[in-house]
């Protein structure tokens, strides 16, 4: 992970954001001593991989999920529910 002095920082700024948002996280320094980690918000940890459809078969929705609580809906707002 690189490190910038905050004078660099702030010539730079715009390009550094642009890296971290992409996942290019880097360290603000002040006099070589590290202040802060700049990392994008939506960005993994490390190590940590996303996956899509991690959960794929673990879920079941009941065939009739459109109609659970059905009886409970009419009580509260009539037949027209």
């Amino acid at each position: 992970m690189r490190t910038f002095n905050i004078h660099e920082a702030k010539t730079h700024l715009s390009r550094l954001i642009e890296k971290a948002a992409k996942g290019e996280s880097f360290i603000i320094a002040k006099a070589g001593k590290p202040l802060v980690k700049v990392t994008a918000l939506d960005a993994p940890v490390p190590g940590e991989v996303r996956r899509t459809g991690f959960l794929a078969g673990a879920l079941k929705v009941p065939a009739d999920f459109d109609k659970m609580g059905k009886a409970e809906i009419e009580a509260l707002f009539g037949e027209d529910a």
